[in-house]
């Protein structure tokens, strides 16, 4: 079944964003396979690579997880060599996460990889309707982020920023 996003109850900039996640995502999975990764893996390790050694209580906060969630990926990425935990010499209670080896050779791949995802979510747009596009993302992520509803649902109060910027150097 297959709705005209004006027929759908409850807005159709709604369903577009719900929609376009989805489908983002899954691009986003098949190409991150190739490396043996999933997503929101990717994101934790660009964080590391761009700041080092992070508490894992920033990471969730930062990746917009629970802690359950930050736990997993830690899991499974310190199971595949990508990470490693240790106790953060500040505070005792807390946890670092920081990047292996084997974690910084995945960069270049990853980097490849959100260039390539980049490409394939913009197409053919012109560089000023990516611009619009993007200035629209930000202004429905201010609008989302700004509602009380948002705070009551564990949403930061203010923009955060966008995902990590993986820079070299």
């Amino acid at each position: 079944m297959n709705l005209a996003p004006e027929a759908l109850p409850g807005g159709p900039v709604s369903h577009a964003i719900a929609r376009l996640a989805r489908i983002h995502q899954l691009l986003a999975g098949r190409l991150l396979r190739e490396l043996g990764l999933h997503p929101s893996q990717e994101l934790l390790l660009m964080r590391l690579w761009e700041s080092g050694p992070q508490r894992q209580s920033d990471l969730a906060a930062e990746l917009g997880t629970d802690s359950a969630g930050t736990t997993r990926i830690v899991q499974r990425l310190e199971a595949a060599g990508h990470v490693r935990r240790r106790p953060d010499p500040t505070d005792r209670r807390a946890t670092l996460v920081e990047s292996t080896p084997a974690g910084d050779a995945l960069r270049d791949g990853v980097e490849r990889i959100w260039a390539q995802l980049e490409e394939l979510t913009v197409g053919d747009m012109s560089p000023s309707e990516q611009e619009a596009a993007l200035a629209s993302l930000l202004r429905l992520e201010e609008n989302v982020l700004a509602t009380e509803k948002g705070a009551r649902c564990g949403l930061p109060a203010a923009r955060r920023g966008a995902p990590p910027v993986v820079r070299r150097g």
